[in-house]
């Protein structure tokens, strides 16, 4: 026969045991900040390239500047956002570090169809929109100045990315400086026009990169290191297999197909971050400084390529 105290020693074991087996099983959330446009979209690929004992909740917002200031909160533990905002708050000596890309080109200049504004050296006098403090007007302002205007010879609209195509459509404005897949909307739709992607700058299609708080990388590298890892085969699994990207974007994103498959080809999904991006970085900042939207550059290690040579090197 069991004796009873044997017994009793045993369940009482089990019952202490058996939460902590439970806590250990748990898998660790990890909150991904994510824009709702299609530029964004790599986050919602990394399901299927999650290792067992991780999640990624990926968290949606409207605005580059809502999902940086998330990040420096650490509302979400990583996030993707215009090169503009990041720059705005990295000068500002926010903790934030940009550790990836995310996306680059996804902009474009449209005018209404069959207009006279068909290059950047017509817009002059002509009703622009333009959302300001955005990489879009960054991009549209140095242009210009190379075809020797300045945003004194247009008259610039405030208006947000979502509801410049309907302005065009209405006759508001003559053009506009835009985030896919508004030029996308207005090219399949026969309201607009393409003026010019205006990627030939010494910032080439520098446009969305990938974020975390400073915190982060000292903190958790692993983290860091494992997450990356999630958004290279995310990222290269959308940029290779364009139906499955459009799919994604029509589901999640509540975009029109038509306007998708003409603005796909105008956003290159990518996670690369190496020289060259850290090149044009450095160059958007210093336009950025003289346009008097920042009041001093960013720190050096603002852009940190760490992690990314080490994935690359592996």
């Amino acid at each position: 026969m069991i004796a009873r105290r044997t017994l009793l020693a045993g369940l009482g074991a089990g019952l202490v045991s058996a939460p902590f087996v439970a806590r250990a099983a748990a898998p660790v959330t990890i909150r991904m900040g994510s824009l709702k446009l299609i530029h964004s979209i790599a986050p919602y690929f990394y399901e299927r390239f999650t290792p067992a004992g991780y999640v990624v909740e990926v968290i949606p917002f409207e605005s580059p500047t809502e999902c940086k200031n998330a990040v420096v909160t650490k509302s979400v533990d990583f996030g993707t956002f215009g090169i503009a905002s990041a720059t705005l708050g990295a000068a500002a000596g926010e903790p934030l570090t940009v550790i990836a890309s995310t996306c680059n080109g996804g902009m474009a200049i449209i005018s209404k169809k069959d207009s006279d504004v068909r290059a950047v050296k017509d817009l002059r006098g002509k009703r622009i929109a333009l959302w300001p403090g955005s990489t879009q007007e960054v991009f549209a302002l140095e242009r210009m100045r190379m075809e020797g205007l300045s945003i004194k010879d247009i008259v610039p609209v405030r208006i947000s990315f979502s509801e410049m195509h309907i302005a065009l459509a209405r006759g508001d404005i003559d053009a506009y400086v835009g985030a896919e897949p508004a030029p996308g909307v207005s090219l399949s739709s026969g309201v607009g026009q393409l003026v010019e992607y205006p990627y030939g700058t010494e910032m080439g299609s520098l446009n969305m990169v990938f974020g975390t708080h400073r915190d982060t990388i000292a903190g958790k590298p692993d983290l860091v290191r494992t997450m990356l890892e999630i958004h290279r085969k995310g990222t290269e699994f959308a940029a290779k297999n364009r139906d499955a990207m459009i799919d994604m974007a029509v589901m999640k994103l509540g975009q029109k197909r038509e306007a998708l498959v003409v603005s796909a080809p105008n956003v290159d999904l990518t996670w690369k971050l190496g020289p060259d991006e850290v090149k044009k970085a450095e160059a958007y900042a210093r336009h950025m400084l003289a346009l008097k939207q920042i009041k001093r550059l960013p720190e050096p290690g603002f852009v940190d390529t760490t992690f990314v040579d080490a994935m690359r090197d592996a």
